[in-house]
This record gives structure tokens, C-alpha cells and sequence, in this order.
């Protein structure tokens, strides 16, 4: 039976981090809910807890590092040491490039970017004295390769990879036994489209195909789990992606200038009244995990499958291979 574990969440008032709060929760862990608005952090600590866990609140703005600090430091004295940080929390805009102002563009970086740098430096303050601990980043298909009405977003998610690279070298360097793994996800339902500042004239919606947020839970629980793969990838859209990128960048280039911004917008008029940007969008009302796709979202893949199962994977083809070739020597005999 696996040892009860102290898990830090930020954004974990809703959309993914509410999914992996959950799925801790069913492990028995003690989690640490780190997002800014207090109704939706207030029911995910309730999630926690009907789900068999334990779950803290600590109200915080990921972009103002010493508050993630201070959160870290009374979770720390609260629960026990941290085993597990995992940076969930962002936000964006939703228009093109010259319709968000500078205010706004450095909003979403200091959120969707700095947030996870200020999560690292916290965590690592804590975890790199005592040798052990693991940080997971919730990365993005959108890392490797950006998309029209969303290059904030896009731009954080780019940093945020390298940033992840730089401090794991530097960890490896020195001996550390603390861990950081990066797991690129596909497109969610959650409501991130909901709430999300927008300038678009119709509904945001997730570029197809749309995975349910309980997919992307798994594979971050996963990687924490098992923190020596460097990355991991989920849904067959961001594995077409990455090798997309590698292979023929400008053909993307030309078939997301055709195609990128009609498939993020649907037929409905846009959500008013509602962005996070500045401010939590959940302070009266709890949006939960789950945005308004559920109809169209996948709550299986096949893909993550053979992410966390690599090696066994490759072990087994080069098992048949070899086993074909001993065959084929043996017909030509024959």
C-alpha cells in the first residue's frame, strides 16, 4: 500500500487542477489547493475530502511570488514536508496579437509563466535542502507550437518548457535526488473557455479533438509517479503535433493560417461578463472541472497509454522484430 503523500496544487479551484485534486483525493493524499478564488477552492477542498483525502485551502495569486512563498512555508507547517508540487494554474486572452493590450499581454505571462517559475523556486526552496521531491509542470501541446488568437498563452507555454529544461540540467548537475517532469497536454474541456478574457466575436471553444480534464489528471498523477521520464505526451493530437513541428513547421504555419482561427470558435455568442485575468471568475460561482463540451470530449487516450508505457512497448516490438527475424533466417534455410 502506497504511503499517504503531501501534494501541493495551484490552480486547483478548477478545470485540471480540480481534476487532479480529485484523483488525489481518492488516493488518500493530503493536497494543498493553491488557486485566488475561494468558492471554487472551498468546494475543491470538499472534493478532496468526499474523494478520501484531506485538502487544504491556501488562497494565493501565482504571480506574486511572495504569496506562493508563504503559502509553501504554512503547508510545510500545516501538513509536513511537500512530496509533490504540481503547477497547474494560467490564464489568457483570447484575440489577435494586436487587440491585447501590453497590460494584458503581461498579465497572462506573469500568470501562465511566472506562476510556474515562482511554483518551482518555492517548491525547490524546500524540496532541494532535503533531497527529495518532485515538481511537475502542466505543459501544452502549445509548447512546441503556437496558434493563432492565443499567442500569450502560447508564448508562456514555449517559456515554460524551457525554463523546465534549464532547472532539471541544473538539478542533474549537482546530484539532487528532486525531480521535474513536464507533461504536454491536448485540448480540454474545461472551463478555460468559459472564463477566459476574450475579444472574439464568438464562443471560444478547445481546438478538436476535445479530451475531458480527468485525461490529463491521469497523466499528471502519472508523472509524479514516475518523475524519471523527462516528459510525457497525451492524445494523439499532441504527439502529431510535437512531430509535426520537428518535420514541417511551415506547413503548419500555412494549414493553421487556413484553418486555426475557425476551429476555436464555435456558432454561439461569447460568454460577458466573465474573465480572469485580473480577477477570480469563481468567487460566487464554482465552475468545477468541466466546461461546456462534454458532448464532444474524450475521456479515454489510447496515446497517453503507450506515453506511460514506453518502454514496455519498445521492449515488446523489438522482442517481435527480433523473433520475425529469426524466422525469416530460419524460412530461407528451409
Amino acid at each position: 500500500m502506497r504511503p499517504s503523500q503531501v501534494v501541493v496544487v495551484t490552480g486547483a479551484s478548477g478545470g485540471v487542477g480540480r481534476a487532479v485534486v480529485r484523483e488525489l483525493g481518492a488516493r488518500g493524499d493530503s493536497v494543498a489547493l493553491i488557486a485566488r478564488g475561494t468558492t471554487g477552492l472551498a468546494a475543491a477542498a470538499v472534493d478532496v475530502g468526499s474523494a478520501g483525502g484531506s485538502g487544504v485551502v491556501y488562497p494565493a495569486d501565482v504571480s506574486n511570488y511572495e504569496e506562493v512563498r508563504q503559502a509553501a512555508r504554512s503547508i510545510e507547517e500545516d501538513l509536513g514536508p511537500i512530496d509533490v508540487w504540481i503547477n497547474v494554474a494560467f490564464s489568457s486572452v483570447f484575440a489577435p496579437f494586436p487587440e491585447i493590450t501590453p497590460e494584458e499581454f503581461e498579465r497572462t505571462t506573469a500568470v501562465t509563466y511566472l506562476g510556474y517559475v515562482w511554483g518551482t523556486r518555492a517548491a525547490l526552496e524546500l524540496m532541494r535542502p532535503r533531497g527529495r521531491g518532485v515538481i511537475v509542470q502542466a505543459g501544452s501541446a502549445l509548447a512546441y507550437r503556437g496558434i493563432p488568437l492565443q499567442s500569450a498563452y502560447c508564448g508562456a507555454k514555449h517559456a515554460i518548457k524551457g525554463f523546465t529544461e534549464s532547472v532539471r540540467s541544473e538539478l542533474m548537475a549537482e546530484g539532487s535526488g528532486v525531480r521535474v517532469t513536464m507533461v504536454q497536454l491536448p485540448a480540454l474541456n474545461t472551463p478555460q473557455f468559459d472564463w477566459v478574457l476574450s475579444r472574439l466575436r464568438r464562443h471560444p471553444q478547445p481546438m478538436p479533438p476535445i479530451y475531458q480534464p480527468e485525461v490529463a489528471a491521469r497523466a499528471l498523477i502519472h508523472a509524479a509517479d514516475h518523475p524519471e521520464r523527462r516528459e510525457y505526451w497525451v492524445g494523439a493530437s499532441t504527439a502529431l503535433t510535437v512531430l509535426g513541428q520537428r518535420i514541417a513547421p511551415g506547413l503548419l504555419d500555412r494549414y493553421l493560417a487556413k484553418t486555426g482561427k475557425q476551429s476555436q470558435v464555435t456558432t454561439e455568442r461569447p460568454p460577458t461578463g466573465v474573465a480572469n485575468l485580473w480577477e477570480p471568475a469563481d468567487e460566487e460561482r464554482d465552475y468545477g472541472a468541466h466546461g461546456s463540451f462534454d458532448s464532444r470530449a474524450h475521456s479515454r487516450s489510447p496515446q497517453l497509454w503507450l506515453s506511460e508505457h514506453r518502454r514496455s512497448v519498445l521492449v515488446m516490438l523489438g522482442a517481435v522484430a527480433a523473433a520475425g527475424a529469426v524466422a525469416t533466417r530460419a524460412l530461407r534455410r528451409t
